[in-house]
């Protein structure tokens, strides 16, 4: 269809640039004189972000090698440094089907919605609208989660920082990690909504810090240390550190595989910033591939040097208001005579507070526009609200002020709780793998017919591409979902299942109470699924665009 082709609404697509040059990736449609992007509006948002910027984001809200750090004490006592560094390499294979399957259809449809849309779009017109819904909630609970465990990294480092300087003098209370949890929220949060334009900026300084700063940290935690760790500690003592009571292959996949995921398990946030690219369909395939390599080779390198570096594991205390990277660092550091080198594990903390904060800031940036790609469809209370854009500022003002009014309830919790605040937060990958299985299987069930091809396409391996992905989500969930370690107390018990399955409860609560009579679901649903004779869902009248199945040829849906 070209250009000038009209659509049997009087709408008509849009194939080539105003200018006559090539392929305009951010124009679909053109409707009574108004451009339509992927997702079914016209943009409102500024596309302010090359594929610099948007590799920033993706490195920065990975933050591999930080992350892994970080959560290191849930695979350190379910077996150890081999389990840190096996389960990295277990996630890499996992997440590459994810990654895939993710990027072909970033580059066939680049909507803010992102999974949301692209289950809508997949499960074809009988069940797009309810699988939709439940595939975007359920998401946004799992980015919602993330973004406070994120944060309360940030605020556990600033006050390791402070620690530092104070060890003799410092008597820790969980109200002051709370007080730096909302210092660091809230200042993304302000950045967000009045400082866009320095977004970018931002995020390429983030991947500044991932980078650059990784290879000084890894330098120092290979150079500095006084002794290192035995190879046999390092490589071999899964057994010996193996304290969960499972048997070894078991507690490999509860553990550090989850902790391998943790690091490298965010493929999906830089799609949701796909209408602010100039270039969606090819560059979020691009970013989505380094984001996943570049954050496993830096994660797996510093995971060798840093396990090395470890001569003290009584330093690796469980605890939510707890960061034994800290304890590391400073062993790592130490004198000749024994002493702390204060100056150099400040140092190194401050290359890790500055990743993660700027990682706050893309975490916060991802989840609003998760929120108001909801909102746009009446998918959430007042909805009318929370889809307005201030325009001068490029951003949805009342989605981010939601998102950071809710991650501040989120963030008291571990004040009276820490076990619950765990169990929320711990159950970021179940949540966001099950909203990426969801539009890979229906994908396969609907043969795939749905999507247009774009730059970067699976071919004649997306369907086993996106079976394995599912497969593997299907099985990995299952083992995240066992207990730490048995027997199993109230303390050691795993509620990420019971966290699946009241978001679903909730999700149907407000799908019976709102959806099945206010809800029509998203424009994409017009813009990409078409009854087998001609016909489009919804008594929508748009002519599809021209579909390419695995064989390569010509269909129309």
């Amino acid at each position: 269809m070209t250009a000038s082709e009209p659509t049997a609404s009087g709408a008509k697509t849009q194939e080539a640039s105003p200018d006559g040059g090539s392929e305009d990736e951010t124009i679909v449609a053109v409707e009574n004189g108004v451009v339509i992007n992927a997702s079914g509006y016209k943009d409102q948002l500024r596309r302010q972000y090359s594929l610099l910027g948007l590799a920033g984001i993706a490195v920065t809200v990975d933050n591999a090698w930080v992350a892994l750090g970080s959560s290191i004490q849930i695979s350190i006592l379910s077996g150890g440094p081999p389990g840190i560094i096996f389960g990295l390499i277990v996630a890499l294979f996992y997440y590459t089907f994810i990654g895939l399957s993710l990027a072909e259809m970033a580059s066939s449809v680049p909507t803010a919605g992102g999974v949301y849309h692209w289950a809508t779009i997949a499960a074809g017109p009988k069940w797009g609208r309810v699988v939709g819904f439940f595939t975007g909630w359920i998401n946004f609970y799992g980015w919602m989660f993330d973004l406070a465990a994120l944060t309360q990294i940030t605020a556990n480092i600033a006050i390791n920082m402070y620690v530092v300087y104070h060890q003799d003098t410092y008597v820790f209370e969980p109200w002051q990690v709370y007080v730096a949890y909302l210092l660091v929220l809230w200042l993304s949060t302000a950045l967000i909504i009045f400082a866009n334009k320095v977004i970018p900026h931002t995020q390429s300084l983030g991947m500044f810090f991932v980078i650059v700063g990784g290879i000084v940290t890894i330098i120092a935690l290979a150079a500095m240390p006084r002794t290192h760790a035995s190879n046999q500690f390092v490589w071999n003592s899964f057994d010996e550190y193996n304290l969960t009571g499972w048997p070894a292959g078991v507690a490999f996949l509860t553990g550090p595989v989850l902790n391998g995921a943790f690091t490298i398990g965010t493929p999906d946030a830089i799609t949701h910033m796909s209408e602010e690219l100039p270039h969606p369909k090819k560059d979020l395939p691009k970013a989505i591939a380094l984001q996943i390599g570049l954050g496993f080779l830096y994660a797996f390198i510093f995971g060798i040097a840093l396990c090395y570096a470890i001569t003290d594991q009584s330093a690796l205390d469980l605890g939510v208001n707890t960061y034994p990277l800290a304890s590391i660092y400073a062993q790592a550091t130490a004198r000749s005579d024994g002493s702390q080198n204060t100056g150099a594990t400040f140092g190194l903390l401050f290359i890790i507070l500055w990743s993660s904060w700027l990682c706050v800031i893309g975490t916060v940036l991802t989840n609003s526009r998760i929120y108001w790609a909801l909102a746009r469809d009446n998918a959430v209370p007042l909805s009318s609200l929370f889809a307005k854009v201030n325009e001068k500022l490029s951003c949805p003002v009342p989605a981010t002020l939601f998102v950071a009014v809710i991650a501040t309830g989120l963030g008291a919790i571990p004040i009276g709780s820490p076990t619950a605040f765990v169990d929320l937060t711990g159950s970021f990958i179940i949540l966001t793998t099950t909203s990426y299985a969801i539009p890979f299987l229906a994908n396969v069930l609907t043969h795939r017919k749905h999507f247009p091809k774009g730059p970067f396409h699976l071919g004649k391996y997306g369907t086993s591409i996106n079976i394995t992905a599912v497969l593997l989500i299907t099985l990995f969930n299952t083992f995240y979902c066992f207990p730490f370690a048995i027997p199993t107390t109230v303390e050691t018990m795993n509620y990420n299942s019971v966290i699946l399955v009241g978001t679903v409860a909730l999700t149907l609560i407000w799908w019976v109470a709102h959806a099945t009579r206010h809800y029509p679901g998203p424009k994409v649903m017009s813009l990409y699924i078409f009854e087998e004779h001609g016909g489009v869902s919804h008594g929508v009248e748009v002519a599809p665009p021209p579909l390419e199945g695995d064989d390569g040829k010509e269909k129309q849906g």
